[in-house]
């Protein structure tokens, strides 16, 4: 029997380090910084065009219909042979089908095209800044990157909460101000005064 104890202690401990190593590769949850990441990626990867944005338009093989074009104050997007292409709310892939669908058969056989954005709409920033105003906007762009590019905040600025109003909302919401607060394109962002 003395000869049995040391193989089923080694054999316990071998099954003791598996069991450890298959818990130690067990994937972690994202923190949530990380989680905010992911949806500004979706959010991204989903943006809907809007009143302002420039786009490049490429029709393959006709160059005579690829340009850049602005989405305009009626949102539609205004383009040789098929003229006003409504554009407001649709994704790039949204808008690719359209213009495809307008292009088919009548005027391009079987046409290729491949939008994409190559200038968001701008943001604009009021209240407790030093420079308020219009701001051209680019990818990833947080608050507190507004708020430097509009030269920082007054001595008054109330610095953890901050009012945003989207393009497509009638209302502001209070949101509590972090370092990766996103600004989506066409966002309106007031910093209110503290009291003291």
């Amino acid at each position: 029997m003395n000869f049995l104890r040391p193989l089923v202690t080694t054999i316990l401990g071998s099954l003791l380090l598996f069991v450890a190593a298959c818990e130690s590769t067990v994937p972690s949850v994202p923190n949530s910084a990380s989680a905010e990441r992911v949806v500004q990626q979706e959010t991204v990867g989903a943006y809907a065009l809007g009143n302002g944005d420039q786009l490049r338009i490429t029709v393959f093989g006709q160059p005579d219909l690829s340009g850049q074009f602005e989405v305009d104050g009626t949102g539609s997007i205004s383009m040789p042979l098929i003229g006003q292409v409504e554009a407001l709310g649709l994704t790039t892939p949204q808008l690719e089908n359209r213009i495809v669908e307008m292009l088919e058969g009548d005027y391009v056989l079987n046409p290729r095209v491949s939008a994409e954005v190559i200038n968001y709409r701008p943001y604009y920033i009021l209240g407790e800044v030093n420079r308020p105003g219009e701001y051209p906007y680019n990818s990833g762009l947080t608050v507190v990157n507004a708020v430097a590019a509009a030269g920082g905040w007054t001595y008054r600025a109330k610095k953890n909460v901050v009012y945003i109003k989207s393009v497509d909302s009638n209302e502001e919401q209070a949101i509590e101000l972090t370092t990766s607060t996103i600004v989506q394109p066409g966002d309106t962002i007031r910093i209110k005064e503290r009291r003291f």
